[in-house]
């Protein structure tokens, strides 16, 4: 009895002394509504399909992302258009089952999926996590705004075929 009387006599204080040492150090909690969280850059969110400046979709179904993913969580399907250039008809991106790795934007040859810095999405069912195609270009319409209010750099290739014109000379 004698021991536990006195474990908990010791332990006010003791308790009382971290709170003391701790009540005057500077506060870590963000107020999160009102003041948004800073992610490192390299932070994988939200996915989005990029466009070309005249619109046009970049992504042409080839395949490569849905073959990287390890969580197969991307499904789609190619079509092409009256000029034979390919595009997807379905592009499709489970998000409940995507586990944010990044594989897809690194295996994608045209630089057509992206994972942004969107984390706050959420839905009432399961269905609402599957993005659709026009879901996830609308994605990129919302971030290329904020983009161009913010004045970002631009993203790598703007037009198509860019990587087949020659290197301009740097003398």
């Amino acid at each position: 009895m004698w021991n536990a009387f006195k474990s908990v006599v010791w332990a006010i204080p003791k308790g009382m002394s971290i709170t003391f040492r701790h009540i005057f150090r500077k506060k870590t909690t963000q107020q999160y509504p009102e003041e948004r969280p800073v992610f490192e850059a390299r932070f994988r969110g939200l996915h989005y399909l990029t466009r070309y400046a005249d619109g046009a979709e970049r992504c042409v179904c080839c395949g490569l992302c849905a073959a990287a993913c390890p969580a197969d969580a991307i499904y789609m399907e190619p079509a092409e258009n009256e000029t034979g250039e390919r595009f997807a008809k379905v592009y499709e991106i489970n998000e409940i089952r995507c586990i944010f790795c990044g594989m897809c934007e690194e295996a994608c040859p045209e630089e057509a999926v992206f994972l942004g810095q969107e984390f706050e999405f959420s839905a009432g069912s399961r269905g609402d996590f599957i993005y659709t195609k026009e879901m996830l270009l609308a994605n990129f319409d919302n971030i290329e705004k904020e983009r161009v209010a913010r004045k970002y750099k631009p993203f790598i290739r703007q037009e198509k075929f860019q990587f087949k014109k020659p290197a301009e000379d740097l003398h």
